[in-house]
């Protein structure tokens, strides 16, 4: 790997977290919450109901941030304190016991959640992969590889950066897509930062890898791209959504949809301000300027895609991630 490659590997690990918060994991009680939570009157004005919403340290929360920092969510009646978890996992005791009023994290770990007993509602979406062109994450392998397709992981190693993720659950129905059997494949857990060596010495026979790294990767021409998963198995599929606790939801309705048309507005003008958007990130999450200011980032938006939601919980369900789909009327807030 060339020193270019492997630099900027290190710069940008923090943002190599944009997907480990897709890490389903086991709801535990074990979370934490830098502030309390729950809706309230500000003490300051009177008006503004607080609330307090998880985030993960990766460059698409920025989002909120951007609603905080335009006034977007004070305009709607919120006063917004942010509480960054390490972990989406981690978030969603958390969310449950009202520590933190809305969340921010990947719609698979809230099915398992919910699939694992946890009382957890979809209120908007958050960001969503792109349905065409060059996507956020995919799966690279050595050019002399012999692997031209999902079909030839079958039997090979493919490492991620943590297992029972949207990583393996695309990468899965894409093999089987291909005439592989999902179940042949064979997955290793390995950071994010460690991963082009580990290819470049043929410890692992493919990575998947999000942004910033699927470019950096892919500058090196011994490397080529095999596909976006998200794209190929679930074209604009929701990487993150915002979700809160049904018991929250059924005792302040009017401030879970408030806050989801407050969300809505916020995600809709940082999409639509790309620049101002990535500016923020070098203090929000440490990033380099440069690397912020070419950073490919996901598709934000408000909007609930149902329809993606399903299938993806579908899949869940067919490669054993779940025991049963949630519910949708009782999953979305709509």
């Amino acid at each position: 790997m060339n020193k270019k490659i492997a630099s900027l590997m290190g710069v940008v690990a923090v943002a190599g977290l944009a997907l480990t918060g897709c890490g389903s994991g086991s709801p535990s009680g074990d979370g934490e919450s830098t502030a309390a939570a729950g809706a309230s009157e500000s003490g300051a004005s009177g008006e503004l109901t607080e609330v307090t919403v998880g985030v993960l340290p990766i460059a698409p929360s920025v989002g909120v941030q951007y609603g905080i920092e335009n006034g977007i969510f004070e305009e709607h009646g919120f006063d917004v304190e942010l509480s960054t978890q390490n972990a989406g996992a981690a978030m969603l005791p958390a969310v449950s016991n009202q520590q933190i009023t809305f969340g921010v994290g990947n719609p698979l770990s809230v099915m398992t959640a919910v699939d694992q007993g946890l009382d957890m509602r979809i209120a908007a979406g958050y960001s969503n992969s792109l349905a065409e062109g060059e996507d956020i994450a995919g799966v690279v392998t050595k050019a002399d590889s012999g692997i031209e397709s999902y079909a030839d992981l079958e039997g090979k190693v493919t490492s991620l950066n943590a297992l029972r993720t949207l990583g393996d659950l695309t990468i899965m129905a894409d093999a089987e897509e291909a005439g592989a059997d999902p179940q042949a494949l064979d997955f290793t857990e390995m950071p994010f930062p460690d991963m082009p060596a580990q290819l470049e010495q043929g410890n692992v026979d493919a990575i998947w890898v999000p942004e910033p790294f699927l470019t950096s990767v892919l500058s090196d021409e011994a490397n080529q791209l095999v596909g976006y998963s998200f794209q190929d198995a679930i074209p604009g599929m929701p990487t993150m959504v915002t979700f809160t606790s049904g018991a929250y939801a059924e005792e302040n309705p009017e401030v879970v949809a408030d806050f989801a048309a407050a969300m809505t507005e916020a995600l809709a003008a940082s999409e639509e301000d790309p620049e101002g958007t990535r500016a923020m990130l070098p203090e929000f999450i440490d990033l380099p300027e440069e690397v912020a200011a070419n950073l490919k980032m996901e598709e934000l938006s408000g909007e609930i895609r149902t329809d993606q939601l399903n299938e993806t919980a579908e899949l869940a369900v067919k490669y054993g991630f779940i025991d049963e789909a949630p519910d949708p009327a009782k999953l979305f807030i709509q």
